[in-house]
């Protein structure tokens, strides 16, 4: 049985930087769950951040793998740098995917750690640039094909394709 690498928020668990959680209830998720293929994770809470904590960004472009390379810092709203814990949990994020042999994970989009097709850019006014955020950088240089929490049919129709040894 292949694993699947999960947002902790997208689970309903109450890690988000408001205190919060962003669960999807969908009929994949749900199945996997009872499947018992989820490995819940948070790469901030894992990294060290508290809960609540203050919004943090990726400052400037390039995003996690920029982040990963040292050529950008992750900062609080109050101008903290975070880069640190953010890469840590990207690193345990790894760490754990590795440990399961997952190749597959869904992560919550718009996330600085988790976010797939993009990351905000810095400025805290809700601008966008088309980048992962850090965890998600670090799993996909790994290998791992990382998909958002819109794109759960097409992370199943790939869990189904390795099952069925066709990747």
């Amino acid at each position: 049985m292949e694993y699947l690498l999960v947002s902790a928020c997208l689970l309903g668990q109450a890690v988000r930087y408001n205190g919060g959680d962003k669960r999807v209830d969908h009929e994949l998720l749900v199945r996997w769950l009872a499947e018992g293929r989820v490995l819940p994770f948070c790469p901030e809470v894992a990294g060290g951040l508290p809960v609540p904590r203050l919004p943090a960004e990726i400052q400037g472009p390039g995003g996690g793998l920029a982040v990963l390379e040292g050529r950008r810092r992750v900062r609080d709203k109050a101008g903290v740098d975070v880069t640190a814990a953010f890469v840590e949990g990207a690193s345990q994020a790894l760490a754990l995917a590795r440990e399961n042999g997952v190749r597959v994970a869904v992560m919550k989009e718009g996330s600085p750690s988790c976010g797939s097709s993009y990351s905000y850019d810095g400025s805290f006014s809700g601008s966008r640039l088309a980048v992962p955020g850090v965890a998600t950088a670090l799993l996909r240089q790994a290998g791992v094909q990382v998909f958002s929490e819109s794109e759960l049919a097409e992370a199943d129709a790939l869990l189904r394709r390795i099952e069925a040894g066709q990747i």
